[in-house]
């Protein structure tokens, strides 16, 4: 059924206080899956690692900006839909609390196993503009992306949400891929970070696995 959406940008205070504790949460699911390296990550690690600290920072920019531009799309789509279906919203919520869930039993089942951080080739040479090309790529390319992102859109937007809240968790978590993948190609651009890493990678994973859960739980509990 069609709704009427909120497309005011004012921010009042009972707005704010009813979507901050969303965006947080949002905020926080989307860093501590930093904390689980994939592709991006291991890729902005392994240039880091093999050819340089300007390379990785180079491929590290590139994600960032992939992070934005999946984010602009998912807040788009998001929204979209939402003001033309109110009754989709709970199916988004069920998805995206089960997917919540499907992270936090990967990162039990990881930290569970004695897997070893490893990085690859991609197999680049030339001006930093080729890795942050590369880092584009990689993070446009990644099939899992779609998924995080209805996740963490669900955390924070309702039928109801004015358009700051979105807008919102795409400049936080844009500011946060770029932030974080930096960190990375600076500190594990040498290999007693890695080592370190892989020592609290264990409990690290459990921790991941335990905010995955609260945040399914929220989810879910949340009034649409």
């Amino acid at each position: 059924m069609p709704i009427t959406k909120d497309t005011s940008w004012d921010i009042t205070m009972e707005q704010l206080a009813y979507y901050l504790p969303g965006i947080l949460l949002a905020f926080g699911a989307f860093s501590l899956g930093m904390m689980s390296p994939g592709p991006n990550i291991m890729s902005v690690i392994g240039t880091s690692m093999s050819v340089g600290r300007k390379s990785g920072k180079a491929l590290a920019l590139g994600v960032a900006t992939g992070t934005f531009c999946w984010g602009l799309l998912a807040f788009l789509g998001f929204t979209t839909v939402l003001s033309l279906y109110a009754s989709v919203m709970f199916a988004i919520k069920v998805f995206g609390a089960t997917y919540l869930l499907w992270l936090a039993f990967k990162s039990f089942r990881s930290a569970a196993t004695d897997k070893k951080l490893t990085t690859g080739d991609l197999g680049i040479t030339g001006a930093p503009s080729a890795y942050y090309r590369r880092g584009l790529l990689i993070q446009m390319t990644n099939p899992k992306a779609a998924l995080t992102w209805v996740a963490v859109m669900s955390l924070a937007v309702d039928v109801s949400a004015p358009l700051w809240v979105g807008s919102a968790i795409v400049l936080g978590t844009t500011l946060i891929s770029l932030v974080g993948h930096l960190t990375y190609a600076i500190a594990f651009s040498t290999s007693p970070m890695v080592a370190a890493y892989q020592r609290a990678r264990r409990w690290i994973e459990v921790g991941l696995g335990t905010f995955f859960c609260f945040a399914s739980y929220k989810l879910l509990m949340s009034k649409t």
